[in-house]
């Protein structure tokens, strides 16, 4: 009996997965996305995201077509609730999810997915010392065990780093640096012990490739952290003059109204073992005409195929 109930789910979890082009086998897409409030009951400090808002993002999310999807910025559990049931009743269900509270009650961070989890280990109470003064994790870190197959795993930790809003009683880049030094904590603790764990970092990291936060959140040496760096799908594939330099094609993924940019601060990082199976060409940036009515990010998805 349980042998067939075995057999039935991973029959199951198959069906999730889609056919690879050419040599490759099944793949799977993991992408982060930043809601931008989604709340659906007024704060103090947050206003209703408006139904053409949510809409939106459910457009979104169904052209992402992910099969594990992490959230920043979803609200309360009620919120969380009705996108999954809405995401439902247009055909992409996700059985399987993650809500974590943290210090921040008014929104957090979550995980939506198309695969069961094998076990969950989110951080709710993380906390560092600056300048003398305890200061705990606004919206905490989620981390879950992810069952594609009977046979393959990876595991998934996405956070909301500390935005760059100043605040009166502390600087805000120190902060977000301490946030990633305890993001960078976790990552080590579950790459130190096998360097081949297939690992995903990803989310809303609110800060460029060059600060300190995301050098220490990517690392160095073997256990370095793989920014696998999504780019709008519009034909721009050259390689940079500067071969120190990254590609010229577009990978911003936030606009800021109060500085009229767009910059990269969204990321999706691989362990060099879960690099192995990451497909390239299939790792985008969404790309919506009128995507900014969902959000003030755009998401980024990247593809991996499944050992055989």
């Amino acid at each position: 009996m349980f042998s067939s109930l075995r057999h039935a789910a991973v029959f199951l979890i198959a069906g999730f997965l889609h056919s690879g082009s050419g040599s490759e086998g099944a793949t799977f897409k993991v992408a982060t996305y930043n809601l931008e409030n989604y709340v659906i009951q007024a704060t103090r400090s947050r206003t209703v995201k408006s139904p053409e808002s949510r809409a939106k993002v459910q457009e979104t999310i169904l052209a992402l077509k992910a099969d594990v999807l992490a959230l920043q910025e979803i609200g309360p559990e009620d919120a969380f609730q009705e996108m999954r049931s809405e995401l439902k009743s247009k055909g992409l269900d996700y059985p399987y999810w993650e809500h974590v509270k943290g210090f921040d009650t008014n929104v957090f961070v979550g995980v939506l997915s198309r695969f069961p989890f094998s076990d969950t280990r989110s951080h709710t109470k993380d906390s560092y010392l600056l300048n003398g003064r305890r200061f705990q994790v606004s919206r905490g870190f989620a981390e879950v065990d992810i069952k594609v197959t009977a046979d393959y795993s990876f595991t998934l930790m996405t956070g909301h780093l500390k935005s760059k809003r100043t605040i009166p009683e502390a600087d805000e880049a120190e902060m977000r640096l301490e946030e990633a030094k305890l993001l960078r904590e976790k990552v080590d603790a579950r790459l130190s012990g096998n360097p081949e764990t297939h690992l995903v970092v990803l989310g809303d990291f609110n800060d460029t490739k060059d600060s300190a936060s995301i050098r220490t959140l990517i690392g160095r040496g073997r256990l370095r952290l793989v920014d696998t760096r999504p780019a709008e799908r519009n034909g721009d594939n050259l390689p940079s003059s500067n071969p120190a330099w990254e590609p010229r094609n577009i990978t911003w993924t936030h606009y800021y109204g109060k500085e009229d940019s767009y910059s990269r601060v969204d990321y999706l990082l691989i362990s060099p073992g879960m690099a192995e199976t990451w497909v390239k060409n299939e790792s985008f940036i969404v790309a919506l005409p009128n995507w900014g009515l969902a959000s003030d990010h755009r998401p980024l998805v990247a593809t991996f195929t499944v050992p055989e």
